[in-house]
């Protein structure tokens, strides 16, 4: 009877960790369809902001910002979008392992690496690649728009102390489904692919819209909204990721838990069942010990 009471115990723990599960596996669901959509409208923005840089590339194309210079220090700034949560799959030991190839890969000395982490989860794993952290961030809560300017702050502040060479960011991108892949995006110098793009391409209308703003004003105005735009679209499909990858480990979960389920009721049932014959072969046994 102990074993059967031990069962039941297990029984009940179990249920209510599958629908635990479940809940979670339904937050992370409308997580991701919320942040989706979040993604859609910052292409909108993004358009904008390129647009604004096309024109300026229109009036003065061959300004110095945007031409392709040889980097003299090869310093760099990695930012690094990691999960404040647990229970995320691989997520943040893909980007980690992602991030230290990479800044490897660009021939970078260590000690001539700034790194930003945000996230703590991920913090954790970059120091156990023995890569420093300079800044931490966190990004749990609702206001990640003053967490994303304090790194603004935070990188223009280490290009006047350092002369930083290039700024990157690395995060995981949602793929299909509830795949992600990890990406790495320079945010300065730009990107000479991006430049010639847009030097190119060909403007929607007849007419070129004009500014009286004066030209250096409006480029520094325009890439600060891009920086911003940056960072606040990597942090979005992070969390897309972040969420997608909770998701399937959710999805694993709940599959081990009902096959544990099914076992713990088929152990209960045969439990029963046995401790029901034993019973009444008590009973048979003693009926027959008493009519002699």
């Amino acid at each position: 009877m102990e074993l059967l009471e031990a069962l039941k115990r297990k029984i009940n723990s179990a249920e209510e960790l599958h629908s635990l599960v479940k809940t979670m596996k339904a937050l992370a669901a409308v997580s991701i369809r919320e942040h989706e959509q979040a993604v859609g409208s910052l292409k909108e923005y993004h358009k904008t902001v390129e647009m604004g840089f096309q024109i300026l590339l229109q009036n003065r194309p061959d300004v110095e910002v945007f031409r392709s210079r040889q980097l003299e220090k090869n310093r760099l700034c990695a930012i690094i979008f990691g999960s404040e949560r647990g229970m995320c799959g691989q997520f943040n030991e893909k980007i980690c392992a992602y991030s230290i190839d990479r800044m490897n890969k660009l021939e970078i000395k260590p000690q001539d690496r700034t790194v930003f982490a945000l996230g703590d989860r991920v913090i954790t794993r970059i120091e156990e690649a023995g890569q420093q952290i300079e800044k931490r961030f966190s990004i749990f809560g609702s206001n990640i728009g003053f967490t994303l300017q304090e790194v603004l702050i935070n990188i223009e502040e280490l290009r006047l102390k350092k002369d930083i060479d290039q700024i990157v960011l690395f995060y995981n991108k949602p793929a299909t489904g509830t795949s992600f892949n990890p990406n790495m995006v320079y945010l300065l110098p730009f990107d000479p692919e991006w430049i010639k793009t847009l030097s190119g391409k060909k403007w929607p209308s007849r007419t070129l819209p004009a500014y009286t703003m004066e030209w250096e004003s409006l480029y520094t105005s325009l890439t600060r909204q891009y920086l911003f735009f940056s960072l606040y679209r990597a942090f979005v499909e992070s969390i897309a990721s972040e969420n997608a990858s909770r998701l399937a480990s959710m999805q694993v979960a709940e599959k081990n838990i009902e096959d544990r389920l099914r076992e713990l009721h088929t152990g209960f049932n045969l439990q029963r069942q046995t401790s029901i014959t034993s019973e009444l072969l008590d009973i048979m046994t003693g009926f027959e010990a008493l009519m002699g």
